[in-house]
């Protein structure tokens, strides 16, 4: 048995944990008897600062902190002053510090650190932000080479401040109210961005983390989980910021060296069963190159920049391999020719950020990297002082606007789960079946099941939805197609964030295989104000939905406060193997930089778009054909 960090005991007892329960389920609407499902709202991205990054660039703040945040009380920020949630308390959470030289970075910045490197410790107490940059680059420059700099890899200190992380999860978990998560950040970079943030499913967890010090190849990281797995630890992977690998996150058949094979593909699906599709670092779903009839294809896109950690120039970048749409039709499509598909996964969103607290409302957006973006003018959403206009060549990097990329970061994103309840086992169980959704912030709940011969009823009773667990296959599943040709009929239902704008429009994302190759379209199937979608087309007519870009004011008027759909594949084929998954559209509201704009009475960065349409998705639902290969 390896050595296990200490497992400190529950605070709750078994008899408040089924009054919390109880009373939790009553307030949401359901009996305590009754066994429902219910949509809970979390972030599984968080650094404090025992993350090298976030430490280098001010933030103060520790896991105790990020837990208090996430209940609603205030966060000290290191530029923008106190900080706090504007909406609801989350639901659930998890600490993902990075494993490399985890909680050394604090040590280093002592002025009597025995570290041996005055050069670093004299940068990262500077109050000049080059020299803390020229400090943050010789940190992170073992996540791109994965060779450790053995003045600062102390083993000691990381299972230490491991152990600290475990111990505030512990203090902050209140089953049935407030679940935490103990997790970490698995950070390699060669070249290309491969990260996975691995979290644990109850408080048995290893006694360190696993890092790209230990390997730069997610591979091991993967028999590192098997390892564990065997042993009766249970973790996961979940994979972010695909848009920024280069093509390396999802890699085809012959992409990584040694061909993609049954084994990869079954490692991979048993450790990697999420993949988080939006984050402050923008968004994973799809690109308009990848996806040109799908008119809502560039949303928060940041992966197309010019890499400035990769170097790599922007007819460089590789947009194969690197959006989760693509990876899904990759795998199918490799299912069809060779028997196994490695990219059968469902979609969480979160924020990462380096604040140990993020914003999930537009308007409330501070960055996401203490000092380095933690104001309008830094990130780019204000003029810098100095220039004259946008196209000014004082906006370069180092200027006080800094660089010109963190315009294009996005307000962090959201996990959404489908749970019996809110508790470390049932939320991780339900991200294990791919029971969860993304958003791009709003409380947006959403979700979809597949089926033959529903009945009636569904959208009319209030226990129908759930109902569907008996007869219908939920997101995140697979299913055979009918012999008889049939189209499963797929049941859809998403309703606003109340404190968000109305939605405007439900979608379908479909892709195929089709004689070898792959497909995907897209359908309107419900809009807004009673409208209904061309027949012809699969679109809602054109929406009259406005924003007052003065004051960012919005009618409430316009917009659904739900969305539903029973709906069948006009164009399907019982033989082909397919995958769906549903999207839902806000109205368009605000995007942060015109919120930054605004409040320093200036007009907003003609190079980013002045509104958004924010947006949620399920997890997809693969269909297999009636007459089916080997392939799964």
């Amino acid at each position: 048995m390896p050595q296990m960090a200490r497992k400190p005991t529950h605070r709750v007892s078994a008899a408040l944990f089924a009054t919390i329960v109880a009373t939790h389920a009553g307030a949401a609407g359901h009996a305590a008897e009754v066994v429902a499902r219910h949509a809970y709202f979390g972030d599984l991205h968080v650094h404090t600062l025992y993350s090298f990054d976030a430490f280098v660039f001010g933030v103060r703040a520790d896991p105790d902190d990020a837990y208090r945040y996430a209940r609603g009380e205030p966060l000290a920020h290191p530029e923008a002053g106190s900080i706090r949630l504007s909406g609801p308390p989350l639901d659930f959470m998890a600490v993902t510090d990075h494993a490399e030289y985890l909680g050394v970075i604090p040590r280093l910045a002592e002025p009597d650190n025995a570290f041996g490197r005055p050069d670093l410790t004299r940068r990262l107490n500077s109050t000049d932000l080059s020299e803390v940059l020229r400090g943050h680059a010789q940190i992170t420059r073992a996540i791109v080479t994965g060779e450790a700099d053995p003045n600062l890899d102390d083993r000691q200190i990381t299972a230490s401040t491991w152990q600290r992380i475990i111990d505030a999860a512990e203090r902050h978990y209140q089953p049935g109210i407030f679940t935490t998560f103990v997790g970490f950040e698995f950070t390699p970079h060669p070249g290309a961005n491969l990260h996975r943030n691995v979290i644990f499913r109850t408080d048995d967890v290893p006694a360190q983390p696993f890092g790209a010090l230990d390997s730069m190849n997610p591979q091991n990281l993967w028999s590192w989980l098997d390892g564990l797995r065997s042993r009766g630890i249970e973790g996961m992977a979940i994979p972010h910021n695909a848009n920024w690998s280069n093509g390396a996150m999802f890699p085809g058949f012959q992409q990584i060296g040694s061909p993609v094979d049954a084994d990869y593909a079954a490692q991979r699906r048993r450790n990697e069963p999420l993949v988080e599709l939006t984050q402050t670092k923008g968004t994973s779903e799809t690109h308009p190159l990848l996806s040109p009839n799908d008119e809502w294809a560039a949303f928060e896109l940041f992966g197309d920049q010019p890499g400035h950690i990769t170097g790599l120039a922007e007819d460089e970048i590789q947009l194969d391999g690197s959006y989760a749409r693509q990876a899904l039709m990759s795998g199918m499509q490799m299912a069809e020719t060779y028997g196994f598909n490695p990219y059968r996964f469902g979609f969480i969103g979160s924020s990462d950020t380096h604040n140990a607290g993020a914003a999930y409302d537009e308007r409330d957006y501070v960055g996401k990297l203490g000092i380095r973006d933690g104001t309008p003018r830094k990130r780019q959403s204000v003029l810098p002082a100095g220039a004259e206009s946008w196209q000014d060549p004082a906006l370069q990097e180092g200027s006080d606007g800094g660089p010109s990329y963190l315009v294009d970061w996005s307000a962090a994103g959201l996990a959404g789960v489908w749970a019996k309840e809110n508790t470390r086992e049932a939320l991780y169980d339900a991200m294990r079946r791919r029971e969860t959704f993304a958003t791009s912030g709003p409380r947006i709940r959403i979700r979809m099941f597949a089926g033959y011969g529903i009945g009636g009823g569904i959208f009319d009773n209030p226990a129908g939805l759930d109902a569907l667990y008996e007869s219908a296959t939920p997101m995140g599943g697979e299913m055979q197609s009918a012999p008889a040709h049939q189209a499963p009929e797929l049941i859809i239902h998403a309703l606003r964030d109340p404190r968000g704008a109305g939605l405007e429009r439900l979608q379908v994302i479909k892709a195929w295989v089709e004689d070898g190759e792959t497909h995907d379209r897209i359908f309107d199937v419900a809009c807004a104000d009673g409208q209904a979608p061309d027949p012809a087309t699969h679109r809602c007519p054109a929406p009259e939905s406005s924003v007052n870009l003065a004051d960012c004011s919005i009618s409430d008027q316009r917009g659904a406060v739900e969305l539903q759909a029973r709906w069948r594949d006009p164009g399907f084929d019982a033989g082909q193997r397919a995958f769906y998954y549903a999207r839902v559209l806000e109205n368009p509201t605000c995007r942060w930089s015109t919120w930054d704009a605004i409040r320093a009475a200036t007009p907003p960065n003609p190079g980013v778009p002045a509104t958004l349409q924010e947006r949620a998705w399920t997890s997809p639902i693969w269909v297999l054909p009636a007459v089916s290969g080997t392939g799964r």
